[in-house]
C-alpha cells in the first residue's frame, strides 16, 4: 500500500494534513529550495504539537555537498525529535564522503533519507548507499517551476530505481511537483510512499497555503487506488 506523504511549511499546515488523514507529515520551506529547512523552533513545536500520531520527516536544506557540514546540520535536525532526516545529495561529486560522515549518526539512530533528484540524472543504481544503513531513498526533482518527475525519467528507469533500492532495504519514495494525473500513473510501481507539496495548494503553486480539499481530495484518490490493487 502506498502512503501519502504531504510537505508542510508551519503548524497550520501540519494541522490541516493530519487532519485529511496523510501518512508521513514533511517539514520544509518552499520558499528556499527544493529542501529548503524550515528554522528549528518551528521543526520543534509542530515535532511537539503532532505527538509521535504521524511520522515527521524534516529537511536540512539545500546545502553544498560538504560532509561536515551536512552531518552537523542532521545532527541538529534530528535533536528536533523528527522521526526522519532527508539530506539532498546534489550533483554527483562528494556523495561517499557525506554518507560516511553521517554513518555515526546512523549508528546512533537517526533514520535518514537520501534525495536524490531526477533532473541532475543521479545514478540510479544506488550502489554507493549500499551499506549506508540509511533508512530511504527518495528521487525528487529540484527545478518544480514547469516539470515533473515524469518529464525527467521513463518508467523503466522508475522500475530500476524502486527495485534497487528494496534490494538494499530502503524504504522508497517518489516524489517532484506530482498532480492527480501522476499518481494514477505512477500508483502501478508501488513505491512505499508519494510525496506532495504544489498539488495541495492554492493555484498548485508550491509556495502559495495548502488548500483542505485538494490534500482530501489526493488522499481519496490514493485510498481508492490501494483499494483496487489489494484486491486486485
Amino acid at each position: 500500500m502506498i502512503q501519502m506523504l504531504a510537505s508542510v511549511k508551519n503548524l497550520e499546515e501540519a494541522k490541516m494534513v493530519l487532519n485529511a488523514g496523510v501518512d508521513l507529515i514533511d517539514l520544509k520551506d518552499p520558499h528556499t529550495g527544493a529542501l529548503g529547512a524550515l528554522d528549528i523552533m518551528t521543526v520543534q513545536s509542530i515535532v511537539k504539537w503532532i505527538d509521535k500520531r504521524k511520522l515527521v520527516s524534516a529537511t536540512i536544506g539545500d546545502l553544498p555537498m560538504q560532509a561536515e557540514l551536512i552531518a552537523s546540520k542532521v545532527l541538529s535536525v534530528a535533536n528536533t525529535g523528527v522521526d526522519i532526516v532527508k539530506v539532498g545529495f546534489f550533483g554527483h561529486h562528494n556523495h561517499q564522503n557525506t554518507i560516511a560522515s553521517l554513518q555515526p549518526l546512523v549508528s546512533a539512530g537517526v533514520s535518514v533519507v537520501a534525495v536524490l533528484f531526477a533532473d541532475e540524472s543521479p545514478d540510479l543504481s544506488l550502489k554507493v548507499f549500499e551499506r549506508s544503513g540509511f533508512y530511504g531513498v527518495m528521487l525528487d526533482t529540484r527545478n518544480k517551476q514547469s516539470k515533473n518527475l515524469l518529464n525527467y525519467i521513463n518508467n523503466n528507469d522508475l522500475q530500476s530505481f524502486i527495485k534497487n533500492a528494496r534490494n538494499i532495504s530502503m524504504h522508497v519514495g517518489l516524489a517532484g511537483a506530482l498532480t492527480l494525473e501522476s499518481l494514477q500513473h505512477l500508483h502501478g510501481l508501488q513505491p512505499d510512499y508519494l510525496g506532495f507539496r504544489g498539488a495541495l495548494c492554492a493555484a498548485h503553486q508550491r509556495k502559495n497555503a495548502i488548500v483542505s480539499e485538494q490534500c482530501l481530495a489526493i488522499k481519496a484518490v490514493l485510498h481508492k487506488s490501494n483499494t483496487c490493487f489489494a484486491n486486485g
